[in-house]
């Protein structure tokens, strides 16, 4: 089970109020709801001056594991990677 780095896409993501982690991730017209947040990857202190400082979470929905990552200079959500093998199979189960 291996991440693939794709395009970053740009998603919507609704959070929890008290602790800021992604509930659910909304893509165009659908809305899919994070099951587990499995990592937390804080890149605020070090990061690439370019690119900003972000957070990265890696989070299971039902059919897929992905990297979702906050641009804290950007104000935006991206989707970075995902885990087709764990999506395969969903879908095969």
């Amino acid at each position: 089970m291996a991440m693939i780095r794709i395009t970053p896409m740009e998603v919507r993501v609704r959070c929890d109020w008290f602790d800021g982690r992604p509930r659910s991730i909304r893509m165009a017209e659908s809305s899919v709801p994070v099951v587990r947040v499995e990592r937390i990857r804080d890149e605020s202190r070090g990061y690439p001056v370019a690119a900003g400082p972000r957070t990265i979470f890696e989070v299971r929905t039902p059919d897929t594991r992905m990297a979702l990552a906050y641009q804290h200079r950007r104000r935006r959500w991206v989707i970075e990677a995902i885990d087709p093998e764990l999506s395969a199979l969903g879908r095969a189960a």
